[in-house]
């Protein structure tokens, strides 16, 4: 198992809470927030289809999460002895799903860089 490496201990403790205290609510405000006020923003004012982050980058893909915005990985490449993948995830505004599904195709088809998983018996 790969639970440290991947951070699932994260996963497990959030499926111990109940996310209904009020510093929970607090914190959704602010990332509801921050959604509208910088990523809503930052996309129309510059008119981004979309935005590439890395596809380890829990604290934009929180931030999209919870302002419901559209994000999609696709495999960027590969690093360690045991070739794990490395993401990039495109992101846009709700219901920009079309236009990304499009943009990651067009990466994937440009690069080349994925490779069908082994498989462990």
């Amino acid at each position: 198992e790969k639970l440290e490496e991947y951070g699932q201990e994260i996963f497990l403790f959030a499926e111990n809470t109940s996310n209904s205290g009020e510093q929970a609510k607090m914190a959704v405000k602010a990332l509801n927030e921050l959604s509208r006020n910088g990523y809503e923003k930052m996309m129309q004012d510059n008119h981004l289809d979309a935005m590439v982050t890395p596809g380890v980058s829990f604290s934009a893909a929180s931030v999209l999460a919870i302002g419901g915005y559209p994000e999609i990985s696709v495999p960027a490449g590969y690093y360690g002895k045991d070739g794990a993948p490395v993401g990039i995830c495109f992101s846009g505004l709700r219901f920009s799903e079309p236009a990304l599904i499009e943009i990651a195709y067009s990466f994937e088809q440009a690069t080349k860089i994925r490779r069908a998983p082994k498989v462990h018996v």
